[in-house]
């Protein structure tokens, strides 16, 4: 079932094509996800939370991202739309939490990409380091570009061969990390490592709320999978293919995560763990594989590249969403022949541009701001999603509908959006007693009051506008 607005859209111009297989949708998640928070910043948590807390701490992001990505399958399935959770925010919440979630997921995004960009940079002078990192910058850049500007079909393939290398890394390390903790091979053991980790300073060295204090890391570590939502609206047949991606997705995430940060807190010291540039390469070091560092840093490049390419897709579909519903120029809501926003796709682009040059000069303030609203905007997106969820089976049940008629249905309603919402505030609650963490709150509340306020302006400045043209058009049709 195609949504009445996708229709609507398709009826005035080009449409959204609707090239995307389950294949395409599923790695698209998976590359959203697996990224640097998985091969970078995993050792953080470790030190942070402990051994057995990194577990807990990724095991109760599992659990969260599993009610969300139940409550989107729902929302989904009914409404394959390309504006997606912005869409049923504005439809079931209200325009301006549509409006501002669709903003707060923008430039989640854009920041993002900014960042990916660089560092693919940075990692390719490794290999050369003749070359200035701003040259590899532009190149990956328009690289990423093309992908998503020619087709959807490019973008989706592109994005299935990049998200295959990652996926296969984890899967590897997890391979040979568990064969190294049963002794198939020889581990060059740091001093105080082993399944003795997790006992060695106590089951929780640093106490229980650092656990609390790493849920927004590792919410930001899993956030990528609400991709599947935006991606329905292209998908060729979303009633099979979205519930499977969901099915799917969700269980090699809890695997590849909570297995990787198993194998990370038993093979690295906890006091190691949050000191190494990259857990992966030490461990794979330790081992004794050849050119870890190499295939480590070949594997990382393509998961900031594959990142930027799903990101910039993600973007570019909440600048159409926002355009589409009125609040942006329509320019940003056409679409190329192919189907592609290319004017979204390249202001989406220039904002990650932007987030990259305050990167360099504003680090410490218009950067850190950026960097710390899109933190938090994970959590608010997700919670958004799951009150979405309530409020349209509400809506549903009270205009008729039978729960049974749904081709996908959240089981264990309403325990399931409500354990979504409790656990996303748990992730607030605990950056809050996180010094380094606790600037998220501090920019990210004031720009969510600040979205809602600049939607409540515009509002009342185009009814003001149409009611002055109505005014107009009466005399002169009585004349």
């Amino acid at each position: 079932m195609h949504s009445e607005h996708n229709d609507a859209q398709a009826g005035s111009g080009p449409a959204f094509n609707k090239d995307m297989q389950t294949r395409h949708i599923v790695m698209l998640a998976l590359g959203g996800v697996i990224g640097t928070g998985l091969f970078l910043t995993s050792g953080y948590t470790v030190n942070q939370a402990g051994p057995l807390g990194a577990v807990i701490a990724y095991m109760i992001g599992a659990v969260m991202v599993y009610l969300v990505m139940v409550c989107l399958g729902e929302l989904a399935v009914q409404m394959p739309e390309t504006g997606s959770f912005s869409s049923y925010a504005t439809r079931y919440l209200g325009p301006g939490t549509g409006y501002t979630v669709a903003w707060l997921y923008w430039l989640t995004w854009a920041v993002a990409i900014g960042s990916e960009f660089t560092a693919a940079g940075i990692l390719m002078v490794r290999w050369f380091p003749e070359t200035p990192v701003w040259i590899w910058s532009a190149l990956f850049a328009l690289a990423v570009f093309i992908s998503n500007v020619v087709s959807v079909r490019l973008f989706a393939e592109t994005e299935f061969w990049l998200s295959l290398i990652k996926v296969l890394t984890v899967v590897v390390f997890i391979a040979i990390g568990g064969g190294a903790i049963c002794g198939l091979f020889d581990v060059q053991h740091a001093q105080g490592a082993g399944l003795s980790n997790f006992t060695r300073e106590g089951l929780f060295p640093t106490g229980f709320l650092p656990i609390a204090m790493t849920l927004l890391a590792v919410s930001f570590a899993f956030s990528g999978t609400e991709l599947i939502g935006i991606a329905a609206g292209e998908a060729a047949d979303p009633q099979t293919s979205v519930p499977k991606a969901i099915r799917t997705t969700i269980v090699r995430l809890a695997l590849f995560f909570v297995g990787t940060i198993f194998v990370l807190a038993t093979l690295l010291p906890r006091e190691q763990a949050g000191l190494v540039e990259s857990p992966f390469v030490l461990v794979f070091e330790l081992i004794g594989i050849p050119y870890s560092a190499d295939i480590m840093n070949f594997v990382i490049l393509t998961a900031l590249l594959s990142a930027a390419n799903s990101g910039l897709y993600a973007a570019s579909r909440m600048l159409w969403t926002l355009s589409d519903q009125g609040h942006m120029p329509k320019c940003y809501a056409r679409l190329s022949r192919r189907g592609t926003p290319v004017n979204a796709i390249i202001l989406s682009m220039a904002g990650a541009v932007a987030s990259l040059l305050s990167s360099v000069l504003a680090p410490d303030t218009v950067y850190l701001a950026l960097v710390s609203i899109s933190g938090l905007a994970v959590v608010v997106v997700w919670m958004s999603i799951a009150a979405s969820q309530i409020a349209f089976r509400r809506h549903y049940v009270a205009n008729g509908g039978r729960v049974e008629d749904l081709h996908f249905r959240v089981r264990g309603y309403p325990w399931v959006p409500l354990g979504a919402i409790a656990c996303c505030l748990l992730a607030c609650i605990g950056i809050a007693f996180d010094p380094a963490q606790r600037v998220a709150l501090y920019f990210g509340l004031p720009f969510i009051a600040w979205c809602y306020f600049v939607y409540w302006v515009t509002r009342n400045k185009r009814a003001q506008r149409l009611r002055a043209e109505a005014g107009v058009q009466r005399p002169a049709s009585a004349a």
